[in-house]
């Protein structure tokens, strides 16, 4: 797509060709596969056909369609079983993705976040989808549960929420991610300093980043000196 400047009128008005309101589009589409502003332009710069430029967007966003109709089934069993008081089976409580292609477009934009920024790439092995699935729930869970405690007051210091990071760091240990205590402070301090990281972090929760790292000292502290 060859980029052209819109010609301006006298009283200021932007006059905007084909070319123009065709790379607008493709823009637009890529913003709602959530692409920074930044991945659009390099790929657009590459001066993709129009046609297979549109049938790729038209992939990734059937992808996503599918998946946040899993997730709208979700959240309505989950409304119905609240209005009953019938408790939604565990395993039903997260809609988890059902291929290793599903778990790698949604890892992708890490990845490449990854790579760009610190030069590290992620290992392309063979994903294991259930097992990423059973990591998502328990991350998950240990993510509002941190929420919960930072919105109920409860100091990062406290036990209970000592208790969080421990049982979280047992479960990661038991399904081949080697982390200690010193490991998860460090981690957490890390999502301070990087943007990526820390948006992720505070789009769930404000604060949440902050609270996490200072419980996770506050635990490494105590691990350290039992």
């Amino acid at each position: 797509m060859t980029k052209k400047q819109a010609e301006i009128t006298e009283a200021g008005y932007r006059l905007y060709g084909m070319e123009e309101l065709e790379r607008l589009q493709a823009i637009l589409f890529y913003r709602e596969l959530d692409f920074s502003l930044e991945q659009i332009g390099k790929l657009l710069d590459q001066e993709p056909d129009r046609m297979a430029l549109l049938s790729e967007q038209e992939r990734l966003l059937e992808q996503r369609r599918l998946r946040l109709d899993r997730v709208m089934d979700t959240l309505r069993k989950t409304k119905a079983s609240l209005e009953s008081g019938k408790k939604l089976p565990k395993g039903e409580l997260f809609t988890g993705f059902e291929s290793q292609e599903e778990w790698r477009d949604a890892l992708q934009e890490q990845s490449d976040y990854l790579k760009e920024q610190y030069g590290v790439e992620l290992e392309a092995e063979p994903i294991d989808v259930r097992e990423m699935n059973e990591q998502a729930v328990e991350a998950a869970a240990f993510m509002k549960n941190m929420s919960v405690s930072l919105l109920g007051g409860i100091k990062h210091n406290d036990p209970r929420v000592h208790q969080l990071i421990r049982d979280h760091l047992a479960f990661m240990n038991a399904h081949g991610h080697q982390i200690s205590a010193k490991d998860f402070a460090v981690q957490t301090s890390f999502f301070l300093l990087d943007e990526f990281h820390l948006g992720m972090l505070e789009g769930q929760q404000t604060g949440l980043a902050y609270y996490m790292n200072a419980a996770a000292t506050s635990y490494g502290e105590v691990e350290t000196e039992a």
